[in-house]
């Protein structure tokens, strides 16, 4: 038995809203129109799935059965349509931890996959849920587990971040700096640090045990207010451009060097275009050695090895 699946879906409307003037609208069709469609579904069935009366509509028995299968129906069809229709549309990349501009990385690898639409999320949770709900089809910033169940993520680059000082800073003119070094300095933040997990975990790790605090209005202002304190210091990955400011040196942290992570998540029926970007992130990473790790060198968060 073939089903019509208009049919279907004026039913399980009707049965959603036991109002078919309110399920007509729903459907911008006439309520006449609805209660066609209804009827010609439950002459295929032989089976009546509405009592009609007095006081409304309400599903018969047969009609409470055949709503779940109904709407499991109507779904599968849904994503039949929208599986023919992927390759059609751009694929669709959030970025998120825009304290160390992950565009950077992603401007690199974009030319590489004809139809990208980029956009931003506000931090790793709010990108997450999108790409559960569909609404994205792969997101990019720094993952720290864990991730909600059905996403995968993949590791990308490895950036070295240096340390930024005030031209004040008594280790300003060093060569290479060590992070113990830092111990006794003031970390600047543009925001709270126990919501920045990079740098709340670098505290932790090197016993930087003070830290002072602003919003996050972007790099310039960020590097006021840097400047504002000699002991205060931030981290920034090594090839971030920097404005031109005499006040501001930025120094190479060595033994160990902090290394942050970039990777790739996506939901695991991806986009078909999802599979060019990933292989253009891995030729790049290739070439330009973005994921060369050596533990008795660098620092990551977390257990002694790349994440991802």
């Amino acid at each position: 038995m073939d089903l019509d699946l208009a049919q279907v879906r004026a039913f399980v409307l009707a049965a959603e809203e036991l109002h078919f003037r309110h399920a007509a609208e729903a459907l911008s069709i006439s309520q006449q129109a609805l209660s066609k469609r209804i009827a010609r579904l439950e002459s295929t069935l032989g089976r009546r799935l509405f009592e009609r009366g007095a006081q409304g509509v309400r599903l018969t028995e047969t009609g409470q059965r055949f709503l779940q299968p109904a709407r499991q129906a109507l779904a599968a069809a849904d994503l039949a349509v929208e599986a023919a229709l992927k390759a059609h549309r751009p694929l669709r990349v959030d970025v998120w931890g825009h304290l160390y501009a992950p565009m950077r990385t992603l401007a690199q690898v974009a030319g590489e996959v004809p139809r990208l639409e980029l956009g931003h999320g506000r931090d790793l949770s709010s990108v997450a849920a999108a790409l559960l709900h569909g609404d994205i089809d792969a997101a990019f910033g720094r993952v720290h587990p864990p991730l909600p169940a059905g996403l995968t993520h993949r590791l990308v680059r490895l950036e070295p971040v240096d340390v930024l000082l005030p031209a004040r800073h008594p280790l300003a003119d060093a060569p290479a700096i060590r992070p113990a070094q830092l111990r006794d300095g003031v970390l600047w933040t543009p925001g709270p640090l126990h919501r920045l997990d990079f740098l709340h975990r670098f505290a932790e790790h090197f016993a930087v045990r003070e830290h002072a605090e602003g919003p996050n209005l972007g790099l310039e202002h960020f590097l006021t207010g840097l400047d504002a304190d000699p002991r205060r210091f931030c981290l920034l990955p090594a090839d971030v451009p920097l404005p031109p400011r005499p006040a501001v040196r930025p120094v190479p942290l060595v033994e160990p060097t902090p290394l942050y992570a970039w990777s790739l998540i996506w939901r695991g029926d991806g986009h078909p275009p999802l599979d060019t970007l990933i292989a253009a992130f891995t030729a790049r990473a290739e070439r330009n050695r973005w994921l060369e790790y050596d533990p008795s060198r660098d620092w990551l968060p977390g257990p002694g090895r790349p994440p991802g």
